[in-house]
């Protein structure tokens, strides 16, 4: 375990590059719905697959990317995923259609998907126990920008020129993480071919799921990544659509989004000296389950101001941000020598979870509030009760992450 690398700021950067590639790319791409949707003549609804398609590739694609990571080395493959990326955001960038749109969506996230698995291998590669959680924290921090950042650039490109615009500035950014990954990073995986790719596979399988505590790990990533990313998909239609705002002013509502991932981040690194990853991940827990109850409220309610529904999101990420980090660290340290496929294992559960839930909650909406934010609460309600009820899935042992 090249545990100096953990500390080289250039190497972190980049890994946090990888991590948010995804993010880049949906909350970039929120703001040029409405005028796709119109040059296409399709609705909302549809207009909405295009996250959903997305996530789809992305889980779709993390399997075989970790497997082949444990093989061959993670550069190898990192050059190729986001090489495949950059080349779909061309496609996106001139499609005539929504159906060219919807395939080059999926292909591009196929190449993503090989980003955000491959960094959490590389993670597991070079640090463990609190370690590891400070630096998935320092990395969730670094592409905390992208939900800050992303819509805001999203909606003033497609004011100032059009809905093809942020598709554009996407493909550029994929052409920019391709150069720093040839740059910025170092093998950290030494290839074994030792045994038949398809027998590795099984064996790794066998190997995640027989511990209880990844499997614990896996859970509390998947559900409330299904209920934040069905709020992410109806969040242009809410916010434009329901509320009157404009596309530039989303840009800056959902920005409020990336700051409290941002400070929660920020915190959970900093409590880590002081708390383990268990009590962090109950915090986390806790916070969602709140703002999922509320969200259950709203539902019920059917209407709500915007800054109640808004400031319930701010909670559910800010208590997220714990929980992620810490599940993923917990998932992982079980499986050293399965970095890759163990990171996928993680990365295509969440994906796919939160593809589905994308692509129901653009199926649900009709412009109204309530099914908008109903998959927020009810996700993020099982969220807390799967912690609470966290000896159930351990069958009675404890959580075990060293110090480092």
């Amino acid at each position: 375990m090249n545990t100096g690398l953990a500390t080289k700021r250039r190497f972190i950067i980049v890994l946090g590059c990888l991590t948010g590639i995804g993010a880049v790319t949906i909350d970039m791409s929120l703001p040029s719905i409405p005028g796709m949707v119109q040059d296409f003549s399709a609705t909302i609804g549809v207009g909405q697959q295009i996250i959903g398609v997305f996530m789809i590739g992305i889980a779709l694609g993390q399997l075989p990317a970790g497997l082949i990571s444990d093989r061959i080395g993670r550069i190898p493959v990192l050059l190729t995923g986001v090489g495949i990326f950059t080349l779909a955001g061309i496609a996106t960038s001139m499609a005539t259609n929504m159906e060219a749109m919807l395939l080059a969506r999926f292909v591009q996230g196929l190449g993503a998907s090989v980003g955000v698995v491959v960094a959490r291998a590389i993670v597991r590669d070079i640090a463990s126990g609190r370690q590891a959680a400070r630096l998935l924290s320092i990395m969730i921090m670094i592409f905390t920008a992208a939900p800050m950042l992303a819509p805001i650039a999203g909606g003033y490109l497609v004011a100032t020129f059009n809905w093809r615009a942020p598709f554009v500035a996407i493909t550029v950014f994929g052409a920019l993480i391709l150069f720093t990954v040839s740059k910025g990073l170092q093998e950290t995986r030494q290839p074994n071919r030792e045994h038949h790719i398809f027998r590795q596979l099984v064996h790794s399988l066998g190997e995640f799921f027989s511990h209880r505590q990844s499997v614990l790990g896996v859970l509390l990533v998947v559900l409330p990544a299904m209920g934040f990313m069905s709020m992410i998909t109806g969040s242009a239609a809410l916010i434009i659509e329901i509320y009157g705002y404009s596309v530039e002013q989303f840009g800056f509502i959902f920005a409020l989004a990336g700051i409290a991932i941002l400070a929660g981040s920020y915190l959970n690194r900093n409590l880590l000296s002081r708390f383990n990853g268990e009590q962090l991940s109950g915090l986390g827990a806790t916070l969602i389950g709140i703002a999922a109850v509320q969200m259950l409220l709203i539902a019920w309610l059917g209407e709500a101001s915007i800054w109640w529904v808004w400031g319930n999101v701010c909670l559910y990420l800010f208590g997220t941000s714990f929980l992620l980090a810490n599940a993923t660290a917990m998932a992982l340290d079980p499986v050293p020598g399965i970095a890759g496929v163990a990171a996928s294992i993680l990365g295509t559960s969440q994906n796919l979870a939160a593809a589905i839930s994308a692509l129901v909650s653009s199926a649900m909406y009709d412009g109204t509030i309530r099914n908008v934010v109903i998959t927020m609460g009810v996700f993020g309600t099982l969220t807390l009760i799967t912690f609470v009820l966290r000896s159930r899935v351990l069958g009675g042992q404890s959580i075990h992450v060293p110090a480092e």
